[in-house]
């Protein structure tokens, strides 16, 4: 296939504001759809009024977090591959890179969904499902994961990999199509006028909101054929050495941190749980809340991620400095505003997804608490997705592990020993203002690097 011309303009040539716009707006709007539907089961599962059923969906959340650790596996590392191997201009590399995330993309999932069925029970108790909430979060299970693991997987690794080539727009309507799908859906299946599923409806509704994703990137691989660098024929597929090396190198720490965030929110629900049905509800309310400027920043993240991985690989620094650079500026100070609204007007955010009192009271302080973390989260965010960009998969490995391992795990025993479930939520910020002053100072290291193997290339 020949280079896209309006996409190497994109890559090389256009401003950097308006680049970054291109590829970062809609991958944020995407992100933001996806909240949506996110706080979808949890505002219309909140008008039953039924903690027990709040709390369902509440503590199968790190199942559903452990598919990203396959969407970033496959997702992640094939993209990064891709878009490292445009800006060198070898599109065969590209052609096999994203055949190898697509079917590794379909394994997984089926391999996800067999091992989660089997082993139903054991991974109930150990989500912190007792006999009160067990028959709920089993019903929203059965659907999200024993039904839509793959179509769950897939929709999301696809997104990737349009991304990557510069097609952000294409990306975000495949994923937001099923996202707006779901909130659509949810009311249908959840509440008494319709179906009155409760919280297997909403596992209903995302199970089909993302086989209708699926179909669309289907259709759009059809229409663009011969006018993509996305390619999933089978003679494509195979395990080259290089292939394999480049997308496992980048996907396989990006999986080991979206696995350590599955640990670290099943140790949070866990301590939780010892409280009762309204504080795990409300737990999950502030959680969902949170996600929208941490998916935000997530897609930031991504979205400038094809621009970085595609300067670095053709020699251009200056650029790929300039794209972190402005990211990081507006990025940090849009965040920071987000959470000073948080902090302000938590008890009222609360209020919107069930006028349960003690929901309110638990769910408002849990929100102060998470906020704290949002902007040095952002950093963070962006730090990482410089480094998958760019091949850096040792780093992104070892921050992943001080995230959790090092600061975040520990810092949850100790403060909620100290400050018995409220401070829980006090976690997060400890671990991510220590991170963010080290992402700063190993990016500006990573610059100077560069700049200095260019200036001896020259």
């Amino acid at each position: 296939m020949q280079p896209d011309s309006q996409k190497a303009y994109l890559f090389e040539q256009a401003p950097i504001p308006r680049a970054v716009a291109a590829l970062a707006v809609p991958t944020i709007l995407s992100s933001l759809v996806m909240v949506l539907y996110n706080l979808a089961d949890t505002y219309f599962v909140g008008m039953l009024n039924d903690p027990v059923q709040n709390a369902a969906v509440t503590l199968a959340a790190p199942v559903l977090l452990a598919f990203n650790a396959v969407n970033n596996l496959f997702g992640v590392g094939s993209s990064s591959m891709m878009s490292r191997a445009l800006g060198r201009k070898d599109y065969d590399t590209v052609s096999r890179s994203s055949a190898f995330g697509f079917y590794c993309a379909i394994g997984s999932g089926l391999l996800f969904s067999l091992l989660c069925t089997v082993f139903q029970h054991p991974l109930l108790l150990l989500l912190g499902a007792d006999p009160v909430t067990m028959e709920a979060t089993a019903a929203y299970m059965n659907w999200t994961v024993g039904c839509g693991a793959v179509p769950a997987i897939l929709n999301v690794v696809m997104a990737y990999l349009f991304r990557s080539e510069g097609s952000a727009m294409h990306a975000s309507i495949g994923t937001m199509s099923g996202c707006i799908l779901n909130i659509i859906l949810d009311p249908i299946f959840i509440l008494p006028w319709g179906f009155n599923m409760g919280a297997g409806g909403a596992g209903l509704a995302t199970f089909l909101s993302n086989c209708v994703a699926c179909l669309y990137f289907a259709v759009l691989l059809v229409i663009r054929h011969g006018r993509t660098y996305v390619c999933v024929h089978p003679k494509k597929f195979g395990f080259e050495k290089a292939v394999v090396r480049g997308v496992c190198g980048v996907g396989i720490p990006a999986a080991i941190q979206n696995l350590l965030n599955v640990t670290g929110m099943t140790l949070l629900n866990n301590f939780t749980s010892v409280y009762g049905a309204a504080a795990v509800a409300a737990m999950g309310i502030s959680q969902k809340i949170n996600m929208v400027p941490m998916y935000v920043s997530q897609g930031f993240s991504q979205g400038i991620m094809p621009l970085v991985s595609y300067n670095y690989a053709s020699g251009n620094v200056r650029r790929m400095k300039g794209t972190v650079r402005f990211a990081a500026r507006t990025a940090v100070s849009s965040i920071t505003l987000v959470a000073a609204i948080y902090f302000f007007f938590s008890g009222q955010l609360i209020t919107l997804f069930m006028s349960n009192e003690e929901i309110i009271a638990y769910g408002s302080r849990f929100l102060h608490g998470f906020c704290l973390g949002l902007p040095f989260l952002c950093m963070d965010f962006l730090a990482v997705g410089v480094f998958q960009a760019v091949g850096m998969g040792r780093q992104a490995l070892i921050f992943a592990v001080l995230r959790k391992v090092v600061l975040e795990i520990p810092a949850l025993c100790i403060l909620n020993y100290l400050f018995p479930l409220y401070g829980l939520t006090y976690a997060q910020f400890s671990a991510e203002l220590v991170l963010s002053i080290a992402a700063v100072t190993v990016l500006a290291r990573l610059f100077r690097r560069l700049e200095a193997e260019n200036a001896s290339n020259a």
